[in-house]
Order: structure tokens, then C-alpha cells, then sequence
């Protein structure tokens, strides 16, 4: 691939994740789609051999509407099996393939990162030991503060529904521990500093940590010990922002299902989760396939599609794309919009 091209034309990067999951797959079905913008140099990263074999064996299920390999241009890595684990080598293969995806797009001012699905336990046993490709991908840019948002724009209503989360992949009696005002008060400049690019003054929920926010100490302690105080605090210094909260999790999101919906409901910009299956659970059972995971603070864009490697369904041509379409849109969306990038 010829790095000299010229830097005017927008570029997306696509790493393709973990090939024995589901990433080859959609890459391909969302490259051949109608849905994508044009006009865009996309780049995959990962082993060209693979994406034909994987092109050819969903031709011979019938699968019609597919991207050929041979029309693309892929950066191709082929990488030797270092021992007799396919599992290891397939997360070895992954990782390198987001590095050399990385070291693309920071040539680049003006491209985006779309990174496909990686299992990490296979990482794990390929000696790689990091929770996710958000922490990768922080450590690559040297950022210590970025955030793992969940974003989402409505095919019906066209609202754009945020949910970031304070903590990321971490064991949950992990998490109180690592909540802390601090964190709260860098989350929220993250979100905040994202969400002022849709929306001069935007309305930020904040969810609490305990069932009911805690009920005044009787159900957690947390909220009324510190969260509350840091939301005050933060607040103070940000009068420009609408801050709710902490609120009570378990009924913090129903104005986004209204709002996902319906035009004419009341909107909000972004809430923020104290963590993962907190923020994630709500994000999915309502945007369903069109959520997408973006990290926000690195000095370009990234997005990936918001579910998992899917081995239980690789190779049989089902593996739905939507989300791998909207992470390339919203990717595009989101670079054009330069306002949103941050430089470090």
C-alpha cells in the first residue's frame, strides 16, 4: 500500500479483529452496502488470503451482496501460527493487526479507526495482556484520560443517544473502588467536551452507583458520602452544562426509550454509567443493532460495532452488519466533524 497518497480524501481504517469471529464477515457485507458513505478510502488491515477464503466460502452459502477482497485495499499481514493453539495465534494475529492499523491512521490527519471484533482471552494467551482495544489504543496515543462512549443515532427519530461509562472492563467489586471524584470529574469534561459538538448547552444524566441512587445512605453509601458533592463540584465549574443526578439507575433511561422513539419527546444529550453492564444493558435493548463503541480523547476518532467476536456463529454467513455499518458511518460523521478530535 502506497503511504504517499494524498491526505485530502477521507480515510477509514478497518482492522478486522479476531478471523475465526464474525469481523471478516461484516467488513465485508458492510463495505458492499448502499448505507456507507462514498467518496471514502477505506484500508482493511488483516490477512488478505483469509478475506478471500472468507469471501468465498459465504459466496458458496449464496451470500450475494459481499465486497470482493480482490477490489479493496488491504494492508495484508500474514502472520506464522507461533504454536499449536489456533486460539492464541488468532489473538496474536488480532492485536497486531490494530497496531498496524494504529500506525496508519496516526499518519493520517484526517482518517478514523474502525476496529473489528477481538476476544480477549485470546489475547491473553497470546501475551497480550490488556482488558480491551480502548486500553490499547489509549496506551498507543499516550492518553491516560479517554472514554469507552456507547453511541447511537435513531433510524426513526435521527436523536443521537450517548452513554459513557465511568469505569470499563473491570470486575464488578472492582468497581467502587476505582470510582472516585477524580474520575467522575475527568469522565464528565470527556462528555461534555464530545457532546458541545451537537449541542451548545447539553443535558448530561448522571446514574447512580446503588439501587435508588442509594435512598439516602439506607441502600449504598456512596452517593451521599462523595458522588453527590463531585456532581456539585463539577457542576460549579461547568454552569453552561444541565447536570442530573445521581439518579436512580434502574429508571435513569427511560426518557431515551421515549426518545429514541418519538420526535416530539424530551431529549437529553448523554448519561453517564458508573459501569459496564450498567450503561451497556440499557444502550443495546434499545438501539439494538445500531449502537456503536466509540473511544473519545485520542487525537482521532475510533469506533467499532457494540457486540463480540460471535464464534458461535462464524462461517455460517448469519452474522447481522448493521452495527459495523453504523460504526463506519458514525466514524465518518465524527472525523468530518473535526471539532470532535482532540490533539494531545
Amino acid at each position: 500500500m502506497d503511504l504517499q497518497n494524498t491526505n485530502k480524501i477521507l480515510k477509514v481504517v478497518l482492522s478486522v479483529g479476531d478471523e475465526s469471529g464474525i469481523g471478516p464477515e461484516i467488513i465485508l457485507k458492510a463495505l458492499c452496502s448502499n448505507q456507507i458513505p462514498k467518496n471514502i478510502d477505506y484500508i482493511l488491515v488483516g490477512s488478505k488470503k483469509n478475506l478471500q477464503n472468507t469471501y468465498e466460502h459465504l459466496r458458496s452459502l449464496g451470500l450475494e451482496n459481499l465486497a470482493n477482497p480482490k477490489n479493496l485495499k488491504i494492508e495484508d499481514i500474514e502472520i506464522c501460527p507461533s504454536n499449536n493453539d489456533p486460539k492464541s495465534n488468532y489473538g496474536d494475529s488480532s492485536f497486531q493487526y490494530l497496531e498496524k492499523a494504529i500506525e496508519i491512521v496516526k499518519q493520517y490527519p484526517n482518517s478514523a479507526l474502525v476496529t473489528g471484533p477481538i476476544c480477549k482471552k485470546s489475547w491473553s494467551l497470546a501475551g497480550h495482556y490488556f482488558s480491551g482495544q480502548t486500553e490499547v489504543l489509549a496506551k498507543s496515543c499516550g492518553v491516560k484520560n479517554v472514554g469507552m462512549l456507547f453511541t447511537a443515532k435513531s433510524p426513526i427519530t435521527g436523536w443521537r443517544f450517548n452513554t459513557l461509562l465511568a469505569t470499563t472492563h473491570i470486575a464488578l467489586s472492582e468497581v467502587p473502588k476505582k470510582l472516585t471524584k477524580e474520575l467522575i470529574h475527568s469522565k464528565l469534561d470527556l462528555f461534555k467536551d464530545f457532546c458541545i459538538n451537537y449541542t451548545d448547552r447539553p443535558t448530561l444524566k448522571v446514574a447512580g452507583i446503588n439501587p435508588h441512587a442509594g435512598e439516602e445512605g439506607i441502600l449504598g453509601h456512596e452517593e451521599k458520602d462523595w458522588l453527590n458533592d463531585a456532581l456539585i463540584t463539577w457542576n460549579g465549574k461547568n454552569r453552561g452544562i444541565k447536570l442530573l443526578g445521581p439518579l436512580s439507575p434502574d429508571s435513569c433511561w427511560n426518557t431515551s426509550v421515549k426518545a429514541w422513539n418519538d420526535k416530539n419527546a424530551e431529549k437529553h444529550d448523554g448519561i453517564l454509567a458508573m459501569y459496564h453492564d450498567q450503561g451497556l444493558i440499557p444502550m443495546k435493548v434499545i438501539a439494538l443493532n445500531y449502537s456503536v463503541n466509540t473511544t473519545i480523547g485520542l487525537p482521532f476518532i475510533r469506533t467499532s460495532p457494540d457486540h463480540g467476536t460471535g464464534f458461535d456463529i462464524a462461517g455460517k454467513g448469519i452474522a447481522q452488519f448493521q452495527s459495523m455499518i453504523e460504526a463506519i458511518k458514525a466514524a465518518v460523521e465524527m472525523t468530518n466533524n473535526s471539532r470532535l478530535l482532540n490533539t494531545h
